[in-house]
């Protein structure tokens, strides 16, 4: 079993938060990382983020939900990802503001996260949108490249705007619902609750998503230790 792991950030978000997720990851994950860098060459690789962003940067935003453009890198750096592999049978997209505490092999893997029947692994919040910080992409399963080309043309021809939140979370969830409907399977290991959903899910004791300002500044969750998932120090292990 092949597996890759893929994220995204840019420079100034490295000197922030990134650099945390590139050391812990290198000290306890053995797996391949991809990186798109929004700073180098990532137009040149996917021009299609480029078109989006200069076709819909005038379009007027108060918050997240809307804010198109903000999510649009790492929609089109995951789904370039998945279009264009040959060689994994599972790819984990994992935010850049995470911190990587404990190590996984191949059998952690087809034990927790992954179903050779199920196209998708997420983190459900019940009515809420999911959290997006994980994404798993079953690659042998043969919808999962139509998926990814589902969600890329909902940006290429800007049908997100037809909706009423335009953040990544929100259109996965939409188009991963198409799919359900059609009869696909998805896999979800969120528990339905709202909230920092991963932290309570397996992935929790594994590594910590520090969404939002204030975790990032911290450099942790509050809710990994509130639920009694060992934290590591990144910095001197």
């Amino acid at each position: 079993m092949k597996i890759r792991v893929i994220t995204t950030w840019n420079q100034k978000l490295f000197q922030e938060y990134a650099h945390r997720f590139e050391l812990s990851f290198k000290r306890h994950w053995n797996f391949p990382l991809t990186v798109y860098n929004e700073d180098k060459d990532f137009f040149d690789l996917v021009p299609e983020c480029k078109e989006f962003i200069e076709r819909n940067k005038h379009r007027p935003h108060k918050d997240f939900l809307r804010d198109a453009c903000r999510f649009s890198y790492k929609v089109y750096a995951y789904t370039h990802a998945v279009i264009n592999d040959t060689e994994s049978d599972f790819i984990m997209g994992i935010d850049a503001d995470s911190v990587f505490y404990k190590p996984i092999d191949k059998v952690w893997i087809k034990e927790n996260v992954w179903h050779s029947d199920r196209m998708l692994t997420y983190l459900g919040r019940g009515s809420q949108y999911s959290e997006c910080g994980f994404l798993g992409f079953n690659m042998q399963h043969p919808e999962t490249k139509n998926f990814a080309r589902a969600m890329k043309e909902m940006y290429d021809k800007d049908k997100l705007f037809n909706l009423i939140e335009w953040h990544d979370s929100y259109i996965w969830d939409h188009v991963r619902k198409e799919f359900e409907t059609k009869g696909v399977n998805n896999y979800n290991i969120g528990d339905g609750g709202n909230g920092h959903v991963q932290a309570r899910s397996c992935l929790g004791p594994i590594y910590d998503h520090t969404k939002g300002t204030q975790r990032k500044i911290w450099g942790y969750s509050g809710e990994n230790m509130t639920l009694g998932n060992k934290r590591g120090d990144y910095e001197s292990r």
